[in-house]
């Protein structure tokens, strides 16, 4: 019989290092901020608050007209721009060349923003893989392209910090028709929560921002697969989603708060606060919900004339096989 092993004691500085906690960025006076997705949206109005609270600013969209515009608006409102490109986030040849220019011109940043997203709802059968390959692309990729390219040299920094990656109530909760954008925003909370505790150590925090309705262009352009938006039934839906949509601003404000305060869950509005809240404590009334919410859309689906997208194209090739 071998001898009883006696587990051995954690060391102090193993105890020591459970109670270490991220270096608070009280305030963005005089920090080097980068913003993706600033030219539109909640990122627009992120990048304005963080200009008026005293941020330096490293800034970047897709859309350069769009980019152009809000950095002149903060320049002539006396703000400050250190850097800004147009690019492609989701291209990570493109984002690490960026990081390079912002690296030999600025240096590192104390604070990174992952706002950058898209969406695009459907159902299984009409969503197509362009659909689900360019959320996961845009909104999962394009963040771990730039915590890739600018949250190691903050580590190695050592001096803390804070980093921002924005998912959604679809990140969060079942929405109907939501599966791909769903995808990419469960992935980005799931690297944010591994995140938040493996940059602990380093003392940099993690921000998870999780909006409900937000009353930014995107709404009226995103591509819903196989229903016709000028439907009357379509844009009711839309009008009553616009009147309880919080504005960009009150967005940017949670967001500001939660790095300030070193806030790791960020809503933009109570009712997701409190949804994520009931969905954990009370499961089976939140199946019900769940179910009666895909109920709801199902007929929507059928009032606007939802067509299924894959079946007709398939129904064309074969009319148009025959015909030759």
């Amino acid at each position: 019989m071998g001898l009883l092993r006696i587990p051995q004691l954690p060391s102090l500085k193993t105890v020591r290092e459970l109670f270490v906690v991220p270096t608070p960025v009280p305030s963005l006076s005089g920090r080097k901020v980068l913003i993706t997705g600033a030219a539109s949206g909640i990122g627009r109005a992120t990048a304005i608050a963080a200009a008026k609270a005293g941020a330096q600013l490293v800034l970047t969209d897709l859309q350069t007209g769009p980019l152009d515009e809000v950095v002149a608006e903060i320049l002539d409102a006396h703000g400050t721009v250190l850097y800004h490109r147009a690019g492609d986030v989701s291209d990570y040849e493109w984002v690490a060349a960026f990081a390079r220019g912002v690296d030999a011109e600025v240096g590192v940043m104390d604070v990174v923003m992952n706002i950058a997203g898209v969406s695009a709802w459907g159902t299984v059968e009409n969503l197509e893989h362009r659909h689900w390959k360019k959320l996961v692309d845009v909104n999962l990729m394009g963040p771990i392209h730039i915590i890739e390219c600018f949250v190691p040299q903050m580590v190695r920094r050592g001096e803390g910090g804070h980093l921002v990656n924005v998912s959604s109530a679809a990140g969060l909760l079942a929405l109907p028709w939501h599966a791909a954008y769903s995808a990419s925003k469960f992935g980005i909370r799931g690297v944010s929560e591994v995140l938040r505790y493996d940059l602990r150590r380093h003392h940099i925090g993690v921000s998870l921002v999780c909006p409900g309705g937000v009353a930014t262009p995107l709404v009226d352009t995103v591509d819903i697969v196989g229903l016709d938006r000028s439907n009357t039934a379509v844009q009711k839906q839309v009008a009553g989603f616009h009147k309880i949509a919080v504005t960009p601003e009150t967005a940017a404000k949670a967001i500001l708060r939660g790095v300030t305060r070193n806030k790791y869950m960020v809503y933009t509005s109570f009712d997701i606060r409190f949804g994520y809240w009931w969905a954990r404590k009370f499961a089976l009334p939140y199946e019900v919900v769940m179910r009666i919410a895909n109920n709801r859309f199902d007929q929507l689906s059928r009032i606007s004339g939802l067509s299924d997208v894959a079946l007709a194209e398939q129904a064309g090739t074969a009319t148009s096989q025959r015909a030759e």
